[in-house]
């Protein structure tokens, strides 16, 4: 009786740890596809707050930053706060909100942290949630840069300095 069990606790034991590989080979190839895919800004198109089309392709030839958010985020807003104390340190930088809400929440919240109608500032809505999908986005605000050559600088996940964004460009 008790080789029988021992044999079930080894063989136990073995599955556990075949699990944990697998699962922890699952996830560096998924870090693998993303860091692939998002090399370079991929090609993406959603609509911005007047419900016409942007995509890539409509991005100036100068720095991006993507920012990931939600209106009812308490950092978002601070993250907005922030941006709109130091835009003038943005003028050589496209900013890129991007938000699955619906439009009309996302038109408030740009009026609300006075970033609406500025030059290098567009919203815009991702009804499919396919950015967050593009770039395993798991926390908001998401921040990610790209250089004016469209290549990947830096991500960041949650609230961030203003001073850390900027540094990137630097």
């Amino acid at each position: 009786m008790k080789k029988k069990i021992r044999i079930f606790v080894l063989i136990l034991i073995a599955s556990i740890f075949g699990f944990l590989g697998f699962k922890i080979n699952s996830k560096l190839s998924h870090k693998k596809e993303v860091t692939a895919r998002t090399k370079t800004i991929p090609s993406f198109s959603f609509s911005d707050t007047k419900g016409n089309i942007y995509s890539n392709k409509n991005l100036p030839n100068k720095s991006v930053i993507f920012i990931y958010f939600n209106s009812g985020c308490d950092y978002c807003q601070s993250e907005a706060i922030k941006i709109q104390e130091r835009l003038k340190d943005f003028k050589e930088v496209q900013l890129v909100f991007v938000s699955f809400e619906e439009q009309e929440g996302i038109i408030a919240f740009a009026k609300q942290y006075n970033l609406h109608n500025k030059e290098n500032v567009v919203f815009l809505e991702d009804k499919q949630g396919v950015f967050s999908q593009i770039f395993d986005v798991n926390s908001i605000p998401y921040i990610v840069v790209y250089d004016k050559d469209k290549n990947f600088l830096q991500k960041f996940k949650g609230a961030t300095k203003i001073d850390s964004i900027l540094a990137v460009l630097k």
